[in-house]
């Protein structure tokens, strides 16, 4: 009898122990950083899915504006060939590469906004008003989920390196730190503006 009571004594106590050690926080934790990345993509998405509608749009009246459009058409096709699975967030190197092709995809999309400049018919086109607000609008919800997922690796960086949990992590989970998406070089620098 003392024997059983020992035992589960003791099962209820490693239950405790194990309760505490983080376990189960650390992975709620990863999941959280996988479900923020998912979200980057699918607004990375979005965006890749507007910008056909856009250029065919523009293309109606600034159709010799073509190495622009193509430029645009070309830095689509690189960003959305560019993938980054949730196992590689760890990789900085990876990550690197998608934050250079959606770079490009960007300054591919401000030259082309700026020959949109040159058509007030255009700006006028309750059409492209709607696209161009549809991507104003992705664009900032890029950046929204972009803030969301640094914080999520935020959150599971330091979990997994505070104690007990980087102790359990050492022992039993062997989750990696995930990176963070950072500013492209190009952003460092102030726009110059010129009137």
């Amino acid at each position: 009898m003392k024997r059983i009571t020992l035992v589960l004594i003791l099962i209820f106590s490693a239950a405790m122990a194990l309760g505490g050690c983080g376990y189960n926080t650390m992975q709620q934790q990863e999941e959280k950083v996988f479900k923020a990345w998912g979200d980057v993509e699918a607004t990375l998405q979005r965006r890749a899915d507007l910008i056909p509608n856009l250029v065919e749009t523009v293309k109606g009246y600034a159709s010799h504006e073509r190495e622009t459009l193509e430029a645009v058409i070309n830095a689509r096709s690189r960003a959305t060939s560019v993938k980054l699975s949730a196992e590689d967030l760890s990789d900085s190197a990876a990550l690197q590469r998608l934050q250079q092709s959606q770079g490009e995809l960007s300054s591919a999309l401000s030259r082309l906004l700026l020959v949109v400049e040159k058509y007030p018919d255009l700006k006028a086109n309750e059409n492209f008003k709607d696209l161009q607000n549809q991507l104003e609008g992705t664009e900032n919800r890029i950046n929204v989920a972009r803030q969301r997922y640094n914080e999520a690796a935020e959150t599971f960086n330091s979990s997994i390196r505070s104690f007990p949990n980087s102790l359990t992590n050492s022992v039993l989970l062997h989750l990696k730190r995930k990176e963070y998406i950072q500013a492209d070089e190009a952003a460092k620098a102030a726009p110059k503006v010129k009137f």
